[in-house]
């Protein structure tokens, strides 16, 4: 396979393409294979694009935390979807992810850049394949990206997974090796550092074990995931159009903001004001104040309630989430509680709360307005501040669990795995309804390019509505 990688689509969305493109090619007549270093920050970018774009908005409007207004976004609302609205989508994760993550692993091989460079790779390919098997289902795995297979195998969703873990436990073992680290600036992550590639590959671990309904595992594995929030995989953005936060060009810069508001129930969690849609789902209590959180998450504007695009999770130069240390704190909470009870699940949910009440992730937020004190036990028994309506201790914590989950990971593709992981607890999981009808998307569809051309299509193909395997 050469190493070309696809540059053109990630510099005109995301990254400068001066800084993406130098002495990519000596002799502008011929296309040279590019360097490791150009490799692996084109694949960073693709997966950041993946990650943090179209895909995830998506995600998060059947999660229900967003609500189409107009145009195409309105459709999705509505869940009035159709194969071809997935086939930009699939390309991103396939082709500026995946591909590019197999290439910079190649590149890695044939430059003889060391395990470190290696390990990253791995890292890449199993987080952008754990996301798209998380939205599709069945997807190719074992020949995906191979310009040479034109109807790549698709693997069972289950089977990924499994294979996913056997690549990530590979990865671990090459970034311990502690050589080979990539040129300084080419990893736009970590700078090639293999501590913070070993914690976020244990922290991908874990999530994908949840995804599987593996707890104990995902307890034990995000035991020795991102440990701070230095170290947590964070997109870098800047200042420049070209290098701006992806949902600030949506909402700020492609005049998109009438697409698209936040949901009167996502706002509603965190809105402590008298504006609030619906007053009675707001979560603060005497040991929680929403207001610092809401104010980093929300504005409001003439079209709606809307990612803050000034100094916010949608700033410019906002840092997109990609794995963190509060997503790691949170599988602590919620695998702990459900591997190990009660007490694990308490305190791991306090040590989020600790890190929440000094700020935790939020940016420019004024302390005044954050208070996370710590709950006890107390606060879960039936006519606690957490248990106004009489469920088993377990099953109260387990709601307010979920529920930071579910607000914490805002706009992130994990939403949408969540309420679909747990749609059938319906005691704890956050009660988002059918936008239309009486049913909750299950899944992404296969994209009207792949059904076209590659004849290892499932067959029947799933419908919207169809559960992937490790949620039925």
């Amino acid at each position: 396979m050469k190493r070309y990688i696809s540059i053109v689509i990630l510099c005109t969305l995301l990254a400068s393409c001066s800084d993406l493109v130098d002495d990519l090619n000596n002799d502008p007549n011929n296309l040279t294979e590019s360097s490791f270093s150009s490799v692996l920050t084109g694949a960073e970018v693709g997966n950041l694009l993946f990650q943090s774009g179209e895909s995830a908005r998506r995600a998060a409007i059947f999660a229900g935390q967003y609500r189409g207004i107009d145009r195409q976004h309105e459709g999705f609302y509505n869940y009035s979807v159709t194969t071809s609205d997935f086939d930009a989508l699939w390309n991103d994760a396939f082709v500026n992810g995946y591909r590019n993550a197999l290439i910079a692993e190649e590149t890695a091989l044939n430059d003889e850049i060391g395990p470190i460079a290696q390990g990253i790779a791995l890292v890449l390919q199993a987080q952008v394949a754990g996301s798209i098997a998380s939205l599709y289902g069945d997807i190719p795995f074992d020949e995906a990206g191979n310009v040479a297979i034109t109807d790549p195998v698709f693997e069972s969703q289950t089977s990924v997974y499994g294979k996913i873990q056997n690549t990530l436990d590979t990865a671990i073992s090459l970034l311990g090796q502690g050589t080979g680290r990539p040129s300084a600036g080419s990893d736009i992550y970590f700078d090639g550092g293999a501590n913070a590639w070993i914690e976020a590959a244990y922290t991908l671990k874990a999530r994908f074990y949840m995804h599987t309904k593996n707890y104990q595992a995902a307890l034990n594995a995000a035991g020795n995931g991102i440990s701070s929030m230095a170290n947590s995989m964070y997109g870098p953005h800047g200042t420049a159009a070209e290098n701006s936060n992806l949902n600030y060009q949506f909402f700020a810069i492609e005049v998109r903001q009438s697409d698209l508001i936040v949901s009167d129930f996502m706002a509603s969690l965190v809105d402590s004001g008298a504006g609030n849609p619906i007053p009675s789902n707001y979560r603060g209590n005497a040991k929680t104040d929403e207001t610092g959180r809401y104010g980093f998450l929300f504005t409001t504007n003439s079209t709606g309630i809307q990612p803050n695009i000034e100094d916010g999770i949608a700033a410019q130069d906002a840092p997109a989430p990609l794995v963190t240390y509060e997503e790691n704190l949170l599988i602590l909470a919620e695998a702990g509680l459900r591997a190990s009870g009660f007490g694990t699940g308490l305190s791991n949910l306090n040590e989020y709360r600790a890190f929440m009440d000094t700020g935790g992730y939020l940016r420019n937020v004024d302390l005044s307005q954050v208070n996370y004190e710590p709950y006890v036990s107390a606060d879960f028994e039936v006519g606690g501040i957490e248990n106004t309506d009489g469920i088993s201790p377990e099953n109260a914590l387990l709601r307010e669990i979920l529920e930071e989950r579910y607000i914490t990971l805002f706009g992130q593709i994990e939403t949408f795995n969540d309420t679909r992981r747990t749609e059938g607890e319906t005691v704890v999981r956050v009660p988002i309804a059918p936008n239309t009808g009486n049913e909750l998307p299950q899944r992404f569809l296969y994209p009207q390019s792949e059904i076209d051309r590659n004849d290892n299509v499932p067959n029947p193909i799933p419908n919207f509505f169809d559960e992937t395997p490790v949620n039925q």
